[in-house]
């Protein structure tokens, strides 16, 4: 079968369910989302040799789908549930079930044909997966603080052994993500070159290792683009509206929004470019959101380059 007749797939993936679509044949199945049905679906597919097989993002539910679609070599593009409702919407479709979400998206496979998502390596999702959990547990670490002052006397050394269980556990993982790295020689080298830049920490640069693979692979316009940290017009007619980010990956922009915190008090080069803007009378959000974006545009350029961090002012007295 050729590329050119080769058939373009939507499945709409449930908690329990995969709907499956094909837009050019038109059949359509359901298998369960889990070990036994997965592996039926992509045998399926791996024999219609699709163009592209696309579904939406759904908090977690479609990793293991993705995973075996990858092992299958197939082709698929894991897209933002707001570009699918849009397109819904611009062609009039109105009711939503799950068999209409798959023919939906088989639809809107063939007719906007999403880039294919690239997979990063197990080493890099084995990473990414320790610093995931290790913001969970910040974030439990954290409530549980808050909940240590509330708590009435007879229940506080609960709480203070749940705290210092969690103090232990992110301490585990600290150290099981400096093996992870020291283990694999590509991330050894990256982040050499990453940790060079004050701001950039051991969680900042374990997430762009894991969760950002194209770093300094692509254009920095891209880069902004595929973080959420590109300022979008909001133009119309005579009307100028707020440029505004949105989009992109919400993770990896969480961390580097605090590394840009700190960047801003330590860096010599983001440090005097957020107080540029803030002398222009940028507001504070806006001011950190552009050295954000302009932080990130160093880091890809680094490692573009495979260069360590060149410090303006070192260069400039010697």
């Amino acid at each position: 079968m050729t590329h050119d007749v080769a058939p373009y797939v939507g499945i709409d993936v449930g908690q329990s369910r995969l709907d499956v679509a094909v837009g050019k044949t038109g059949d359509e199945w359901a298998t369960s989302n889990d070990a036994a049905g997965i592996p039926d679906t992509v045998a399926r597919l791996t024999q219609l040799n699709p163009a592209l097989i696309v579904f939406e993002a759904t908090g977690g539910l479609e990793v293991p789908l993705m995973v075996e679609l990858a092992k299958a070599h197939l082709p698929f593009a894991l897209v933002h549930p707001a570009r699918v409702r849009d397109f819904a919407r611009a062609i009039g479709q109105l009711a939503k079930t799950d068999k209409l979400d798959a023919r939906l998206l088989a639809h809107f496979a063939q007719a906007v044909q999403p880039p294919v998502t690239q997979l990063p390596g197990e080493q890099a999702q084995e990473l990414n997966a320790l610093v995931v959990r290790r913001r969970q547990l910040l974030d439990i670490l954290v409530a549980e603080q808050n909940h240590l002052k509330t708590t009435p006397l007879a229940q506080q050394t609960s709480v203070a052994e749940h705290l210092t269980w969690l103090e232990t556990k992110l301490a585990e993982l600290d150290q099981a993500l400096e093996a992870l790295i020291a283990q694999t020689p590509e991330f050894q080298a990256k982040q050499t070159i990453l940790r060079s830049a004050k701001g950039v920490g051991p969680v900042l640069c374990a997430k762009l290792l894991s969760g950002l693979p194209e770093l300094g692979k692509f254009t920095r316009q891209e880069m902004a683009a595929l973080v959420g940290v590109a300022p979008f017009n909001q133009d119309s007619g005579q009307h100028r509206g707020k440029r505004r980010i949105q989009g992109g990956r919400a993770d990896v922009r969480q961390v580097l929004y605090m590394a840009t915190v700190s960047a801003i008090r330590c860096n010599p080069r983001i440090k005097p470019f957020y107080q540029h803007l803030k002398a222009q009378g940028k507001h504070g959000k806006v001011a950190l959101v552009a050295c954000m974006r302009k932080f990130l545009t160093i880091l890809n350029a680094m490692l573009r380059d495979m260069q360590p961090f060149q410090d303006p002012t070192v260069s400039s007295s010697s």
